[in-house]
């Protein structure tokens, strides 16, 4: 086995042989110059162990390995253990250094070595200078010496060597008188101590003398006075000299004590001292746990403590503590503030135990602070109106031309998602597009949603007790915050409803400012109403309320307490619906400024398409104001509104028969007909529409005609069909009001128009009978039909292509009442001869059945009722070559006037209406 070749104690030993065991648990000794080293041991592996030397009483020993294998192992190498030099009190040191015998250099003096033993840190008293000479040397010189003028075993050719080896003679010398001078001063100082008591030994020893002498010669009684008297005066001498020999030692004693016992005092009860100053340091830097805990440590120890010192020191404590709850309370009631702040500074106000009830001042002061923001940002949004009022922007004035149709703005509009912030996906345009009221309200919704989370789950942590602690513990404090919470359930109740209260009216202020008292509107109002918003920001309007009212349900806030919202809704959906309903009736009246006359082949403009689309526009833009969502009522469960409605709606129809009405009726000049358009499928043979497309007042007349006939057979119906769709009620009242309207325009435009045609073709007949002096009682025999009726059918072919061109559909009806008109004025010219002559029955027979069988397919009852009473008040044909000269200038005038009589052919898909 091989081992290092020695060390000083607690050096590191690595061993390494064989044998040494099969584990830690195998080896149960190991000595190293006879100290037990198995404490320190490391057993590596069977040929290793490692370990520190110990505080070994040999030099020189032997490495025993003892195992349970293997018993007691032998070394044939020693171990020397070498002395460590003398270690100072500033030295670094490795290891444990024994202080019991350590030379104090600060205060002269060995704290180990009795006082009459004290020697210098020099005892020679001239210069040091540590030679050279190996220490190993030295100890083979010197064997069991020390160097150490403290050791028993001192050897001063030792020292001398280690520390005077280049010192002069002459300095030797001058050492040696430093050393006697030493030896003198400790003798006279012992000699001097002795000295100033033997007078009071001697007296104290004659004075036993003599106690002895006399009780042996004269007996106890006779001396007992006076020697108790001198022992006494020997005892006060004695007292006096030792307190005159001690005075200033025991002074200096008892200073030390003193300041000792201060010390001590300080040492012991320095976190008090302390704190004070420990207190403003957490402060400043915001350890307030670290503040709070310090109090209550310093409230148990010396809360009720009756030491002077003590009590000055805790009164500061506590005047910092105070500072501290007047700081948290600050910046409890300090806004805006997160609520894992308040819930913070509550909680420490609770654990300073500061008076009254913070989180209730905390619910305050966030309860004033929401309604203050919200008067706030009218106020803003109010000035900025003001300032901007004389700026006009197009975009803004929603009444103006510009004024974007429904579906077109709803296009335009961001949608709004429920989670999502309302600003979301919109640029500086909408902001510069919207109203002010719009953006306020946005504005002031994002802000109440935002807030109101806060200050609700703040009660919901003071209602449960969990602002005081998240587990079960400071029970007390969460039952006492409870109970306060129980008692003050009506005061935040009415907190939140002020709140609610506050948001409505605002909102109710910029776009409902009629729903309001006067007192109230000048709190919450104050906008300049220009002009009134329009359905569509209306309609988003309601949906930014309906996003916050969600919201706000979230948090689980009683229903009660959101009524206030809902029916801000109901009412905003209410005055949407009636503002999109008048602004349509509006768009509806500028419809007349649109019309084109441009006729297609059924006859008809785009007058009536496009009042269709605009009312489904307004009611599509109007889908989800009527939707109820839930907790919402339907807008027309009150009859008032019903009311309301339906009258605009049947305004709105009403609007556009008044359009119809005034195109048709404009005077000419009125008219701009340069883009007409027609769709003509034969000739234009009879120049009815000239080629630099002028209207006439009767193609206008026909061209609103066939218009009216479309309405009320599509239009009107299918709007009816969108109005039930869309929820409305009254429907078919406003269908009805309509229907009858609109027949009854009809009807005047169509008599209008009959004016205008029969009347001069009914006219013409009692003159074209007439003409020439012709007289019924003396005229020629019939050669064919008089010129006067070619005339009649000429101009009453001339109203067929007329209506024709405009609409097919139209043509049995005016064609028809034309024919009545004819007929019904023929009866009665017929009705008044007084007689005929057998010619003229034959001529008066001929014309009226040439007119009657040209004109068949138009007859009517009325008109054939007219042919029939003019057929009676002639004669009848008794011979039968008048009946067959009538025959055959019937068909003489029929086929000479084929082609002109062409438009009056029954066709397969013809019918006869009136």
């Amino acid at each position: 086995m091989r081992a290092a070749a020695g060390g000083i104690s607690w050096t590191k030993v690595t061993i390494r042989g064989e044998n040494l065991g099969t584990g830690p648990t195998d080896l149960i000794g190991l000595t190293i110059c006879g100290h037990n080293c198995l404490l320190t041991a490391e057993w590596m592996s069977a040929s290793k162990i490692v370990c520190r030397v110990g505080q070994a009483k040999n030099d020189k020993g032997d490495i025993i390995v003892t195992t349970k294998s293997g018993g007691k192992g032998t070394s044939t190498v020693s171990f020397k253990l070498l002395k460590p030099e003398k270690i100072g009190i500033l030295d670094q040191s490795a290891v444990w250094v024994d202080e019991m015998n350590y030379y104090d250099m600060r205060t002269d003096r060995n704290k180990g070595i009795p006082p009459l033993s004290l020697r210098p840190a020099n005892p020679l008293g001239i210069e040091i200078d540590k030679g050279r000479f190996p220490q190993k040397d030295l100890e083979s010189l010197f064997p069991g010496m020390s160097a150490d003028f403290t050791s028993e075993n001192f050897s001063a050719a030792w020292y001398l060597i280690e520390n005077h080896s280049t010192t002069s003679f002459d300095q030797l010398k001058t050492a040696v008188v430093n050393l006697k001078k030493q030896a003198n001063k400790k003798n006279e100082g012992s000699l001097a101590y002795v000295k100033g008591g033997l007078s009071t030994f001697f007296e104290a020893q004659d004075a036993l003398s003599a106690i002895h002498q006399k009780l042996e010669a004269d007996g106890t009684e006779k001396v007992e006075g006076s020697m108790t008297q001198k022992l006494e005066n020997v005892l006060n001498r004695a007292s006096n000299t030792a307190d005159t020999l001690f005075q200033e030692v025991l002074g200096r004693k008892d200073k030390a004590d003193s300041t000792r016992n201060a010390l001590n005092v300080l040492q012991r009860f320095k976190f008090l001292f302390n704190l004070p100053l420990n207190i403003e340091r957490n402060i400043q830097k915001g350890d307030y746990d670290v503040v709070i805990n310090d109090y209550e440590k310093a409230k148990s120890l010396f809360g009720k403590t009756e030491v002077q010192v003590f009590k000055k020191y805790y009164a500061e404590v506590e005047t910092r503590i105070e500072a501290l709850r007047e700081l948290l309370l600050d910046k409890l009631l300090e806004t805006p503030s997160t609520l894992h702040d308040q819930k913070r500074y509550i909680r420490y106000l609770s654990d300073l135990h500061a008076p009254g009830d913070p989180a209730w001042q905390c619910i305050g002061a966030q309860h004033q602070w929401i309604l203050q923001l919200m008067h706030n940002c009218k106020e803003s949004y109010v000035k900025e109106q003001k300032g901007n009022a004389l700026l006009h922007s197009p975009m803004l004035d929603l009444d103006s031309d510009v004024r974007p149709s429904p579906i077109g703005h709803l296009s335009q509009t961001a949608s709004l998602k429920r989670g999502s912030s309302f600003q979301s996906g919109r640029d500086d345009a909408w902001r510069y597009k919207a109203p002010q009221q719009v953006v306020f309200v946005e504005k002031l919704t994002k802000l109440v949603v935002s807030q109101l989370p806060n200050f609700w789950k703040l009660w919901v942590s003071y209602v449960n007790g969990s602002l005081f602690s998240e587990t079960a513990e400071k029970s007390g404090q969460m039952e006492r915050s409870k109970k306060n919470a129980r008692q003050r359930q009506n005061d935040f109740k009415k907190m939140i409803q002020e709140v609610m209260h506050s948001l409505v009216k605002l909102i109710r202020g910029a776009l409902l400012p009629f729903s309001l008292r006067e007192g109230e509107l000048r709190q919450y109002g104050g906008w300049e109403m220009k002009s009134e918003l329009s359905g569509q920001w209306l309609t988003h309007v309601i949906q930014t309320v309906r996003l916050s009212s969600e919201s706000l349900t979230a948090l689980e806030i009683p229903n009660d307490m959101l009524q206030i919202i809902q029916d801000l809704i109901l009412d905003l959906r209410v005055r949407c619906i009636i503002v999109t309903l008048q602004h349509t009736a509006e768009d509806i009246k500028r419809l007349a400024e649109k019309e084109d006359w441009v006729v297609d082949n059924e006859g008809l403009t785009s007058l009536p398409s496009q009042f269709e689309q605009c009312i489904i526009h307004s009611l599509q833009s109007l889908k989800t104001v009527l939707d109820c969502k839930p907790g919402e009522a339907s807008v027309f469960q009150q009859q008032k509104t019903q009311e309301d409605v339906c009258q605009l709606s049947i305004g709105i129809m009403q609007g556009f028969i008044d359009c119809l009405e005034q195109l048709s009726t404009k005077p000419d000049g009125d008219i701009d007909t340069s883009h007409l358009s027609v769709d003509v499928s034969s000739p234009d043979l009879f120049g009815s529409i000239h080629e630099e497309s002028s209207l006439s007042s009767e193609q206008r007349l026909l061209i609103a005609l066939s218009n009216c006939r479309y309405l009320e057979r599509h239009t009107f119906l299918n709007i009816a069909e969108h109005f039930e769709k869309h929820g409305f009620q009254g429907v078919d009242k406003i269908t009805q009001v309509s229907m009858e309207s609109l027949k009854e325009l009809d009807q005047r435009l169509f008599e209008m128009y009959i004016e205008f045609k029969a009347d001069p073709i009914v006219g013409s007949l009692e003159p074209g009978i007439y003409a020439g002096y012709f007289d019924w009682k003396d005229c020629l025999v019939p050669t064919g039909v008089r010129n006067y009726l070619k005339e009649a059918l000429v101009n009453i072919i001339a109203v067929h292509a007329e209506v024709f061109t405009i609409s097919k559909d139209l043509v049995p009806r005016v064609m028809s009442r034309v024919v009545e008109a004819v007929s019904e004025e023929l009866s009665r010219l017929m009705q008044c001869v007084s007689s005929f002559s057998k010619n003229g029955a034959l001529q008066a027979k001929l014309e009226i059945c040439a007119l009657r069988d040209t004109v068949a397919i138009y007859l009517t009852p009325e008109s054939k009722s007219s042919f029939k009473q003019a057929l009676e008040a002639l004669p009848q044909l008794s011979s039968g070559t008048d009946r067959k000269l009538l025959e055959e200038l019937l068909n003489k005038f029929k086929s000479s006037m084929h082609l002109q009589l062409t438009c009056f052919q029954a066709s397969s898909s013809a019918m006869m209406k009136t």
